[in-house]
């Protein structure tokens, strides 16, 4: 889904779905602007394809899934809006989980930095959100280089059995 000009773009990359839900991987790219304005529009969209595949994921399993993606699409806008012409997003789901990647156009590979409770500055630990938020879900996260140079930053989330 591109942003441009408050305008979004969603390109399916493949599907294979059954008539009782979400069996094998489908995958969407979604694409929009490194602009301030992308960080909401980028998380309606999830919301919308993860409930409109009827994905299995419970209330609170959405709100993290999409708290991943503004922390993940904010640190592209934050830290890579220089050399990345477009972010992407991308949701795959399949019969087990969501994965949600973030894909930008800078070549650092970020690490989620460790909690110190005496430094009482604002922001840099999104990363670190999202790792407890992955891996306390039952699922992983970590970072890909991209075969264009940049960087992919990625979350896993199990489906829940509803």
């Amino acid at each position: 889904m591109n942003m441009r000009a408050s305008t979004l773009r969603e390109d399916r990359v493949e599907e294979a779905e059954s008539a009782g839900g979400i069996e094998d991987a489908s995958a969407w790219r979604l694409t929009a602007a490194p602009v301030d304005a992308a960080v909401p529009g980028l998380r309606h969209a999830v919301r919308d394809l993860v409930v409109g595949q009827g994905a299995p994921v419970s209330g609170a399993r959405l709100q993290d899934a999409l708290l991943i993606v503004s922390e993940l699409v904010t640190n592209a806008v934050r830290h890579a809006a220089l050399l990345t012409p477009e972010i992407v997003v991308e949701v795959v789901m399949d019969g087990r989980s969501l994965r949600l990647a973030v894909e930008d156009g800078h070549p650092y590979r970020p690490k989620a930095l460790h909690p110190h409770p005496e430094e009482q500055r604002p922001g840099g630990r999104g990363l670190l959100l999202v790792k407890a938020i992955a891996l306390d879900a039952g699922g992983d996260c970590g970072v890909e280089r991209t075969a264009s140079g940049g960087k992919a930053v990625w979350a896993t989330l199990p489906f829940d059995r509803l």
